[in-house]
């Protein structure tokens, strides 16, 4: 017989396995608590059902791409983010999520009381980086630093998805 505590974990477990919106992806700081089962494809979001059914597989998180979804205010970009990242969670990936404006308030503070080296290890482990709210604003000379070292420390070892109000053309800009 198991004992109580090992009983538990089990049970805790087979919970996991039957409700997707699992505590095991609390550590990832997910915004909400969306799940890609959920997903209402006749919302009018110009969303390709083929092709998001290729981002729940997640093939494209094992061979470390990334992901970039765009659209207007309220279409749900953030919530498809964050589905997708639970769906990651659920295929034991380690999944992290932020804000960009509040990352670089916390890259910021790092780089002032000496953890910034760590914060930047942390981001660069994840297997998925959800970047949320991207482009709000113009970045300092020293964001587009914090960027790239994410960016570099990130390629080839894990994928990074973002969300954003601004159409690719102006990336640039």
């Amino acid at each position: 017989m198991l004992p109580p505590r090992s009983a538990a974990r089990i049970n805790s477990s087979a919970a996991y396995c039957q409700e997707p919106r699992s505590w095991i992806c609390s550590g990832a700081s997910l915004r909400q608590s969306a799940i890609v089962e959920d997903i209402d494809h006749k919302a009018p979001r110009g969303l390709d059902r083929a092709l998001f059914q290729k981002l729940i597989a997640g093939e494209w998180i094992a061979r470390h791409q990334n992901l970039l979804v765009i659209g207007p205010t309220g279409v749900g970009k953030s919530w498809i983010a964050c589905a997708l990242g639970h769906k990651a969670c659920r295929d034991d990936r380690s999944v992290l999520y932020h804000r960009v404006p509040r990352l670089f308030d916390a890259l910021a503070l790092a780089r002032g009381d000496g953890r910034y080296a760590r914060l930047l290890k942390n981001l660069a482990r994840a297997d998925l980086l959800i970047l949320d709210d991207w482009g709000l604003a113009p970045l300092t000379p020293e964001q587009a630093r914090d960027l790239l070292e994410i960016i570099d420390d990130r390629h080839g070892r894990g994928s990074t998805s973002a969300t954003s109000q601004l159409p690719v053309e102006n990336g640039t800009k």
